[in-house]
């Protein structure tokens, strides 16, 4: 197969692809400015062409002409031309001091302005703040740094390729790269048949909406007054579920700001119109480290009669007691946390470079009981492949372009009954010997296609036999059924290792515990779900034998 980037316009070829995709599917979305930069761009010469998208696909929007040097574009300047005759890009952009020390090397910054730095033998970085209070002023380039013989264009269109970019990818995450990265079979993908009405963005409110969201998350991050991002954010009127839950999950975030940094009051008040998942609990510790413990208490009986998570479930079993006490109310017994298989092991210090997860593995593992480093590797990999077709489904709304790892429903609270016939007849296959078949040929047939569930560097054929071997179907169906339950929580916290022994068709999952480490609250929450199914499953606690002179 012919390397694509053998053609030097590689990434434009890509580029024209993508506009001509957004023209078929998304032509009732465009604005008459990114409808005219389509029509434009394809009547641009190609070397413009060219110029244009290795400047999109460039990091920034200032760029010095010395620094554009591509052989398929030719001569920079001459390429530039009908651009600037568009107003795509702008040879005269007034540039704040800031914006000029970024694009200036330190011996050019050292020429142009030594009589006002005060320690030039210091490094460069140094002597912004003390430059840009000297000079306020904005200016060209050109203005600027007459002396030196370079041109700066500015690009102007960024903010429309970025709208285009997220109409085609329906987030920002994604970039045009992934054409080529595609080609060049560093990633792969499944592909999946969508009709011409499943988009990622479906009107122009849309498109508005997550910008809008997009830019307070920007404003939040970049630390602007709260109250402000909070205000704007509040101003979103949309009926679009999905751009909710994005709000819902900048308003949790901004609220675990709050109460990293004890404004509480605030917390509390976020917390109260956040929809998102874990808004509750947080919310049941706000009011309890601001000792409101009669609403609290309320908001704690209310969530126990229907939790929204286990991980709910567990935070309330832990936090309902302290508030009784607190409340100075009876207080039942604690139950005792079950019991789960512990094996104690003194290991010699290892090579820095070496965790305690694969001392551990090196320690125990056998000719005829080989353990493997798995984490959350294993079962996520068979779960992925035994449910390829469900997971992949082409169903409304979850795959709209050709670069997706997953479909975009991933994490609703509705993926698993949207297609809940499809998961039933994966899981009916465990009753009998044909998962074992499905998941060899899937293992063989879509190897290496990007997965949000399988592990190809981790699963090896070995490893893949040995589990076939070693995991009763039951054990798989229990683990496959509580991953579906909650996605985003219960495809993390398992174990570390697996230990199989072959001859006897049996195993072990091994948590593994270094000196001072603790277990965490997933991994507490599936140990006690490995408890309840009579899965083996111990935690081995690590400590490193002194050595004696």
């Amino acid at each position: 197969m012919a390397n694509p980037l053998d053609d030097p316009f590689y990434y434009l070829h890509n580029f024209r692809q993508g506009l001509h995709w957004l023209g078929q599917r998304y032509a009732d979305l465009l604005d008459p400015d990114e409808e005219h930069f389509i029509q434009q761009f394809d009547r641009l010469p190609q070397a413009s062409q060219a110029l244009l998208v290795r400047m999109v696909m460039r990091k920034g929007v200032h760029f010095r002409a010395g620094k554009l040097n591509y052989g398929e574009v030719g001569c920079t300047h001459a390429a530039a031309v009908p651009l600037l005759a568009l107003g795509w890009v702008d040879d005269q952009h007034p540039l704040g001091f800031a914006e000029l020390f970024a694009l200036l090397q330190k011996a050019e910054i050292l020429s142009a302005f030594a009589p006002w730095i005060d320690q030039p033998k210091g490094k460069k970085a140094d002597w912004l703040e003390g430059l840009a209070a000297q000079f306020s002023q904005t200016r060209s380039f050109a203005q600027w740094c007459p002396e030196l013989a370079d041109s700066l264009y500015s690009l102007t269109v960024m903010d429309l390729c970025d709208r285009l970019r997220l109409m085609f990818f329906g987030n920002l995450h994604q970039d045009w790269s992934e054409f080529v990265l595609a080609d060049l079979g560093i990633y792969t993908y499944e592909k999946v048949e969508f009709c011409a009405e499943s988009r990622g963005l479906r009107t122009r409110a849309d498109v508005q909406g997550f910008l809008f969201l997009h830019h307070c998350q920007q404003a939040f991050e970049n630390a602007e007054a709260l109250d402000e991002v909070l205000h704007r954010v509040a101003t979103l009127s949309t009926d679009n579920p999905w751009l909710e839950k994005r709000r819902a999950k900048l308003l949790f975030q901004i609220g675990q700001f709050c109460e990293r940094s004890a404004q509480l009051a605030l917390a509390e008040q976020i917390y109260r119109a956040c929809a998102y998942p874990d808004a509750r609990s947080r919310l049941i510790r706000v009011l309890e480290r601001q000792q409101d413990y009669v609403q609290a208490m309320a908001l704690a009986t209310l969530a126990q009669q229907a939790p929204q998570s286990a991980a709910e479930q567990q935070h309330l079993q832990r936090v309902m007691p302290r508030l009784r006490r607190k409340l100075g109310g009876p207080v039942a017994p604690r139950s005792k946390p079950r019991e789960v298989t512990r094996l104690d092991l003194e290991l010699a210090l290892p090579d820095p470079l070496m965790s305690v997860e694969y001392c551990v593995q090196a320690h125990l593992s056998e000719p005829d009981a080989p353990v493997h480093y798995v984490e959350n590797g294993l079962i996520n990999s068979l779960f992925g492949l035994l449910c390829w077709d469900a997971i992949f489904a082409p169903l409304p709304g979850s795959f709209f372009h050709p670069f997706q790892r997953g479909p975009a429903d991933l994490h609703s609270e509705d993926f698993h009954q949207r297609r809940a016939p499809l998961f039933d007849a994966c899981f009916e296959r465990l009753q009998d010997e044909r998962y074992k078949t499905v998941i060899r040929q899937r293992y063989v047939d879509k190897w290496g296609l990007q997965s949000p569930f399988v592990f190809w560097n981790l699963l090896s054929e070995t490893l893949l036999e040995q589990a076939l071997a070693c995991l009763p179907a039951a054990h798989l169906r229990h683990w496959f059924e509580r991953l579906l339950l909650d996605i985003r929580a219960n495809r993390s916290g398992m174990p570390d290792l697996i230990q199989f022994w072959p001859a006897q068709k049996t195993y072990r999952m091994i948590e593994v515990k270094g000196p001072g480490d603790r277990l965490q609250d997933n991994q507490l929450r599936w140990l006690e779900f490995c408890g309840d199914h009579q899965m083996p499953v111990t935690v081995c606690y690590v400590r490193w034998a002194e050595h004696v002179a």
